[in-house]
């Protein structure tokens, strides 16, 4: 596959020309939250031209990265048990990444999947397995406003060490919006009651005070 070739030989050298041309990360970020149809991978990549979308996915097929599964009438594509040995290097990144994670630019957006894996890698299972079990329904957008930097409404649910989120709404016991402001919530920049009163989060029904588990269940640090 190497489309790049560094004209060196060890093992970050080769995982660059695996995994390194723009893009193809960002389709291995979505691929970890499940598998997707091209045009799935399409909508959650809004900036990525149709060529190199269709490139990306075949080069990461023929390096054994992602597979063509297909399923009744429709074709998905997934991971391959190589392809998700990238997911903690994939949450390394994104750890790493949002040290430095500032304001979003007016063109940046934030996507169902790529919010998916930002809470994954946030997540805290070892302080999770101390609390009560809780549900959250979060929609990612700016509070007060019909559009924002995302639109992400996803059901974030807790139990012991586990963690699921999925697209939608649900029961939940606590349902906020907030906006790229969650970021200072995540780091412990902005306490809970902070988060609200200045309007980074806004409570729509059930408890405010669960805001504070969970600050302390999805949590990262900031240089």
């Amino acid at each position: 596959m190497a489309a790049r070739d560094y004209g060196q030989y060890d093992g970050i050298t080769r995982g660059l020309e695996l995994v390194g041309e723009r893009w193809a990360l960002l389709i291995v970020r979505d691929l970890l939250v499940g598998p997707r149809r091209y045009g799935e991978l399409a909508a959650g990549l809004p900036r990525i031209p149709s060529n190199i979308l269709a490139a990306r996915l075949k080069e990461l097929q023929e390096a054994g990265v992602i597979r063509r599964a297909p399923r009744s009438r429709v074709i998905l594509y997934e991971l391959t048990p190589y392809g998700r040995e990238l997911e903690p290097i994939v949450m390394a990144l994104g750890a790493w990444g949002f040290k430095a994670l500032g304001d979003p630019r007016d063109e940046q957006v934030i996507t169902p999947d790529a919010m998916t894996m930002s809470l994954r890698t946030a997540f805290r299972p070892q302080v999770a397995a101390t609390l009560p079990g809780t549900a959250y329904a979060a929609r990612f957008g700016e509070p007060g406003s019909g559009s924002g930097f995302g639109s992400a409404d996803l059901l974030i649910r807790v139990q012991g060490s586990s963690l699921e989120v999925e697209r939608g709404e649900g029961d939940a016991d606590l349902a906020f919006v907030a906006g790229a402001g969650i970021r200072r919530l995540i780091s412990g920049e902005l306490t809970p009651d902070r988060a609200i009163s200045t309007g980074v989060v806004e409570v729509l029904h059930g408890r405010g005070d669960l805001l504070g588990r969970f600050a302390d269940t999805f949590h990262l640090e900031r240089a």
